[in-house]
């Protein structure tokens, strides 16, 4: 069998600049890689640090739909998991940096979790799983 995995996830943002400052400043995420691939397009790349998992692509909207799309992506879902190992850590952290939570965290049977939205208005969860996680 071949292994296969989800290599990105692209997030439709406004400008490359101010989401890839957003997400590193509030959230610690950093530049994987920022490449211009023309004159108005790049290829960036944002991931938390030593990740080895799936990171976003921050692709600018270029046409109207796209716009349109731009913080609602899942229609008012969550649409992003950010798992943590020190959840109230990263929760505090957040808050200091003024991302806003949507609720107060909650403990739940599969760990501690709290939506929060980035600053276009994704929904995302900040999650700590517990040992036994999340099984599906």
């Amino acid at each position: 069998m071949t292994a296969k995995r989800i290599g990105h996830v692209t997030l439709v943002v406004k400008d490359y600049d101010e989401a890839k400052r957003w997400y590193c400043e509030r959230l610690g995420f950093v530049v994987v890689e920022d490449t211009a691939l023309s004159e108005d397009k790049r290829w960036v790349l944002i991931a938390p640090p030593d990740s080895s998992g799936t990171s976003l692509l921050l692709g600018r909207a270029s046409t109207q739909e796209q716009r349109d799309r731009i913080g609602d992506q899942t229609g008012g879902r969550v649409f992003l998991f950010l798992h943590t190992n020190d959840f109230w850590t990263d929760f505090h952290s957040m808050q200091q940096q003024g991302v806003h939570f949507y609720e107060d965290p909650r403990e739940e049977s599969y760990g501690m979790v709290a939506v929060f939205e980035d600053l276009y208005g994704n929904r995302w969860d900040l999650l700590q799983l517990e040992p036994e996680g999340l099984r599906l």
